[in-house]
């Protein structure tokens, strides 16, 4: 599995140790369905960090939506550790009970990264450099928090179903953005979202 993730030991050590306490705390609460843990390296982990990769040079503050489990934001922590060790993650979870598994993990991990117990929509703009959100809202709703959070010349990483097509049309109803579709590794009807430049038409 390590050498297929492409990452180093001590990354995949914490790695393994996230996924062991996501596991744990899901049989208590709702972090991940009970179907996809049984598959929880390929549907989360890997597509997590799939969505780190996608950002060639990430650097000072990324913003993770709506992180529930941490997913990606707690494996875009785990990699920053050793790849991006000056970035600091921003989880933003309202969720009381995933806020607390969220800090958690951060603890005992010692990860760079903190958690906002709030809603999106309260937070004052967070200037971010990457925003990012899996399985949070459309992609509609998603650019309007990208456009309050991101920096000026930030960038937004959007992880999408097999609609992702039918969201991009929506939303440019709405919106102008520039957009870099990368097909996932997971999930060959879904991609990933890459966006800036967001401005309201």
């Amino acid at each position: 599995m390590m050498r297929s993730l492409n990452v180093s030991r001590e990354t995949y050590e914490k790695l393994q140790r996230y996924v062991d306490l996501l596991l744990a705390w899901t049989a208590k609460i709702n972090l991940i369905s009970k179907k996809s843990a049984s598959d929880v390296w390929h549907r989360h982990i890997i597509d997590s960090i799939q969505v780190f990769q996608s950002i060639e040079h990430p650097s000072k503050t990324w913003l993770d939506l709506g992180s529930g489990g941490g997913l990606p934001g707690l494996v875009v922590a785990i990699l920053a550790t050793e790849a991006s060790p000056e970035m600091k993650t921003v989880l933003v979870e309202s969720d009381l009970r995933k806020a607390a598994f969220l800090r958690n993990v951060i603890r005992k991990l010692d990860l760079h990264a903190t958690v906002m117990s709030e809603r999106i929509e309260n937070l004052d703009p967070l200037k971010a450099n990457v925003v990012s959100a899996r399985a949070l809202a459309d992609l509609d709703t998603l650019l309007s928090f990208a456009n309050l959070h991101l920096a000026y010349d930030g960038t937004a990483i959007f992880s999408k179903g097999e609609k992702w097509q039918k969201e991009v049309d929506k939303a440019r109803e709405s919106w102008r953005f520039d957009l870099d579709v990368i097909q996932s590794k997971t999930d060959p009807m879904a991609a990933i979202l890459k966006i800036g430049g967001i401005s309201r038409v």
